[in-house]
């Protein structure tokens, strides 16, 4: 591993190549916070693809992906006297000393359990806002639906809004499922999401992360079904040319092969 003196050399490094691509790339100095913004969701997947698959190297890569969209950003700013990056590094200082008081505050030393520091997260944030936003304000609303369903739920538990036993939100589950079975086509779209809403309910209480859950279970979709591709093409026919039946027989192969 790198002393703290070679990270802050390396991060200096990186700060000085974009300056000149800035000054000597036309197509980097083109660029504007709004033409890279889709790059960097882009980044962001292509990360969370190698931290799902456990590749550290790809992690490794990855992140320097993003900390150059991250100072490309900030040159941008700079350039336009709105911030720069020393401006972006101080606020998150700040940000992180004031949110962990019992780390860098009067109480620093104190014995602190994970669960207390989660649940006065979202009263700390409160404050850091001066109250002036509510607790459910500062949620994206691009945010992908799982994620803000989930990141809602979080602050409404940080504000002691929560089930007492997790064993209950089954309950709140069938109800939905309940809903949507007998929705009208007026109203079924909004009790499937009601239903999908108490499924993330459900899953974090019990440690699952929804979000992760379902990506492995499309990976787990995506080998089966091209093992019935893959295995229909080797006898010189088309899946449409199958039958349902011979297709749930290829499926349950791929199933018992631990796919």
């Amino acid at each position: 591993m790198h002393t703290k003196e070679q990270k802050l050399a390396a991060f200096g490094r990186l700060l000085d190549i974009m300056d000149a691509l800035r000054e000597k790339c036309p197509w980097n100095a083109a660029q504007t916070m709004d033409s890279i913004r889709p790059m960097t969701e882009e980044e962001v997947y292509e990360l969370s693809d190698t931290i799902l698959s456990g590749d550290r190297k790809g992690s490794a890569k990855e992140i320097g992906d993003l900390l150059y969209h991250m100072v490309f950003y900030a040159r941008i700013a700079q350039e336009e006297g709105s911030f720069d990056i020393a401006d972006s590094l101080e606020m998150i200082c700040r940000k992180m000393e004031f949110r962990h008081p019992h780390v860098f505050g009067p109480d620093a030393g104190k014995s602190t359990s994970a669960k207390e520091i989660a649940d006065t997260w979202e009263l700390i944030k409160a404050k850091e806002k001066g109250g002036n936003k509510t607790v459910m304000g500062g949620i994206p609303k691009a945010m992908p639906a799982i994620l803000k369903a989930l990141s809602m739920q979080e602050k409404a538990r940080g504000c002691g809004f929560d089930w007492e036993k997790k064993e209950d939100v089954w309950e709140k589950v069938a109800e939905e499922y309940r809903e949507v079975s007998e929705a009208s086509d007026q109203t079924r779209e909004g009790e499937f999401g009601d239903l999908l809403f108490s499924v993330i309910n459900a899953a974090r209480l019990y440690g699952v992360d929804p979000e992760a859950a379902l990506n492995r279970s499309c990976e787990k979709f995506r080998r089966r079904f091209t093992y019935l591709e893959e295995q229909t093409i080797r006898k010189g026919r088309n899946l449409a040319d199958l039958s349902l039946e011979q297709m749930d027989a290829l499926w349950e192969e791929a199933k018992a092969k631990g796919m």
